[in-house]
C-alpha cells in the first residue's frame, strides 16, 4: 500500500502539472487562432466561389461518371498498408529492449503485411 502512494506522488505532482500545462497553452493557442480567422477573414459574394467548380469552366457532363474499380481498390490498399506500417513504429522505438515473444510478434506481423502485399 505504501509503495502504491508513493507512486502515485512521484507521477502526479509534476508529470500532471506540465500534461495541465501543455493543454491549457494547445487549448489557448486554437483558440487565438480560430478568433484571428474570424476577424481576418473578408467574406465575398462571388459568383464563381459558391459555384460548385471553382476552376474557371463551366462543368460538362455528369459529375457522377463510374469509375474503375481499380482506382478504388488501390486507394485502399494504400491507406491500409500505410497504417500498417505505422503499427511498426512501435517495435522500432523500443528494439533494443524487446525480448524473444516481442521478435516473435513483429515477425509475425510483418510475415501477415507481407501477405496481404503479394496478394495484392
Amino acid at each position: 500500500m505504501r509503495a502504491l502512494r508513493k507512486l502515485k506522488t512521484n507521477i502526479s505532482e509534476a508529470k500532471m502539472l506540465n500534461l495541465f500545462a501543455y493543454l491549457i497553452t494547445a487549448f489557448i493557442i486554437t483558440f487565438v487562432i480560430v478568433i484571428a480567422a474570424y476577424f481576418i477573414n473578408t467574406p465575398s459574394s462571388d459568383y464563381e466561389k459558391h459555384s460548385a467548380y471553382e476552376c474557371g469552366f463551366e462543368p460538362f457532363g455528369d459529375a457522377r461518371s463510374f469509375f474503375d474499380i481499380h482506382f478504388y481498390t488501390v486507394g485502399l490498399l494504400f491507406i491500409v498498408f500505410d497504417l500498417e506500417v505505422v503499427f511498426l513504429i512501435p517495435f522500432v522505438v523500443d528494439l533494443a529492449n524487446m525480448s524473444l515473444l516481442g521478435y516473435a510478434n513483429m515477425l509475425f506481423f510483418i510475415i501477415i503485411v507481407l501477405a496481404g502485399f503479394y496478394y495484392e
